[in-house]
């Protein structure tokens, strides 16, 4: 057992070295949660990042690479064995051990009321077993063999500092404490947070010896924080904004094709009294139109995907009908965006039923994603075009993402953002909701289809990765023909970076300080 420490949920600052340099970024994903464990969205992983290091870690274009794990191996179909790297330690001083990695996993399904648990990742996980202080079996009732990219998502605690904390100690910062490359010092999400440089972590040190990690929601205030000078680095630059920015002194703009689908998810709890679903008198419907999947055809021929890349997102995303972005594992090369096809649209929603159309509300964020807002607007406008008369309804990404988890709207801007291979964000967004098994976490919509469930968890479950992929293939062009949700494009990822300054920029989308470069001799 590892020794308590009276100081153990205290952050021990080391002083920041004289004359170390600071970045100040201004990023635009609001941070719902400092608990690396509470909610799984990027922004909250993005930040957990710096404080906190993971078994396994990636780079820039989603590759694994060793993390707190330096190696690792399949004993047999149902155990992987994880060597763990020694001389690590927490930013108090704690060594890092198995028991602290077995400590983590038992705390994620303890974590209450989480939006986005972070059990998906824990999918298939029945026991560990500790062979030595830094070797670690993870046995699963069946065969996981995408274990180890998993891991990449789990942060790991110290499970003497972190014994009973709670999410609201992680908030105040009272538990950040990590192996990351960064130490909290001060802030909060609403003011900005300070940290400082690790130099204990077991990692290439940062360049930075101090940074200020500030959230600016506002696309607009972003660019203007940048071009002032105020921020040495944005992300999610606002497409429109590119221009201006490349022709500035200030600084240049990186761009990069992420792993993130925008999709619009759609009702599937409710069979009768559906809400904000009406004819087109205004009274209230009395079945959910968006169970017949003739209707859910409709709405997405009635869809522009082109138009919404080039005229509504300026060119920064891909149309995609699927996960995975061309040339990425799991990308189904014959699986393209159809073309709008109005006519056809009205035509099914006349076989389901509905002549007239009828009237539905859209709902999403306005503050989270790149134009997400006039994403909406224009879906609403195409929609409209064949009868189905739409009122947009955009509100910050905060309340949305809590009343959407509720399962609180008909239709509703959703994403995922893919970790290197389709097979978890399958899981996660559409397998059928099980708490205990871990399936489904963010499946808002309440899709189930036993036989997508049946199909994906043996296509996840092959060790083969050839065929593997190939059965991932088989499981989206499934989706594509009962289209649970309508997948529209796939984000390009985009940072503006001060002249001396360099950033490769991530598939993943997350700004990592530790990886921002200055390029001054």
């Amino acid at each position: 057992m590892k020794k308590l420490l009276l100081t153990s949920v205290f952050v021990v600052l080391a002083p920041v070295l004289a004359g170390a340099q600071t970045l100040t970024m201004g990023l635009g994903g609001n941070v719902t949660s400092l608990d690396p464990h509470y909610h799984s969205a990027g922004p909250n992983s993005a930040f957990a990042y710096t404080i906190f290091s993971r078994l396994t870690e990636t780079d820039e274009n989603s590759r694994l690479h060793p993390g707190l794990a330096e190696s690792w191996e399949m004993v047999d179909p149902l155990t992987w064995e994880f060597r763990l790297r020694k001389g690590v330690k927490f930013h108090n001083g704690e060594d890092f051990t198995a028991e602290d990695v077995v400590f983590t996993f038992e705390r994620i399904p303890q974590v209450v009321n989480s939006p986005g648990p972070y059990t998906s990742y824990l999918r298939g996980i029945v026991g560990t077993e500790i062979i030595d202080s830094h070797t670690l079996r993870i046995k699963t009732s069946h065969p996981v063999p995408i274990l180890p990219l998993m891991m990449h998502n789990i942060a790991i605690l110290d499970s003497t500092t972190h014994q009973d904390v709670t999410t609201e100690d992680f908030n105040s910062g009272k538990a950040l404490v990590g192996t990351g490359p960064f130490r909290f010092v001060s802030g909060n999400t609403s003011e900005g947070i300070k940290l400082e440089r690790n130099d204990t972590y077991w990692g290439s040190a940062p360049e930075w010896g101090s940074v200020n990690y500030r959230i600016i929601t506002n696309g607009a205030a972003r660019t203007a924080a940048f071009l002032a000078g105020d921020v040495d680095l944005i992300d999610q630059v606002a497409s429109a904004d590119v221009p201006r920015i490349s022709q500035s002194d200030r600084g240049e703009i990186v761009s990069k094709v992420g792993l993130r689908l925008m999709y619009i998810n759609f009702d599937h709890s409710r069979s009768e009294n559906p809400v904000f679903l009406d004819d087109n008198t205004g009274n209230p419907l009395p079945t959910n139109p968006l169970k017949d999947v003739r209707v859910r055809q409709a709405l997405s021929l009635a869809l522009d995907r082109q138009v919404l890349v080039d005229r509504v997102m300026d060119g920064a995303a891909i149309p995609s009908m699927q996960y995975m972005p061309e040339g990425a594992y799991g990308h189904a090369g014959d699986l393209v965006a159809p073309a709008a096809d109005p006519a056809r649209a009205k035509e099914l929603l006349a076989e389901a039923g509905y002549p007239e159309g009828f009237q539905i509300t859209l709902h999403g964020s306005n503050d989270r994603f790149p134009n997400d807002a006039r994403v909406l607007q224009a879906i609403g406008q195409m929609w409209t075009r064949i009868g189905v008369r739409t009122t947009v309804d955009a509100m910050p990404y905060g309340p949305f993402q809590t009343r959407a988890s509720t399962q609180e709207f008909a239709a509703f801007l959703g994403t995922w953002g893919s970790g290197g291979e389709p097979g978890i964000g399958m899981t996660n967004t559409l397998a059928t909701y099980n708490k205990e098994k871990g399936t489904g976490s963010i499946n808002r919509g309440r899709y189930s289809n036993p036989a997508y469930d049946e199909a994906l968890a043996a296509a996840t479950a092959e060790m083969d990765d050839a065929a593997r992929e190939e059965a991932l293939v088989k499981v989206m062009h499934l989706l594509n023909d009962d289209m649970p949700i309508l997948p529209l494009y796939i984000q390009k990822n985009t940072w503006a970076v001060k002249t001396g300054l360099s950033y490769a920029g991530r598939a993943d989308e997350a700004t990592m300080p530790q990886e921002v470069r200055s390029t001054k001799p």
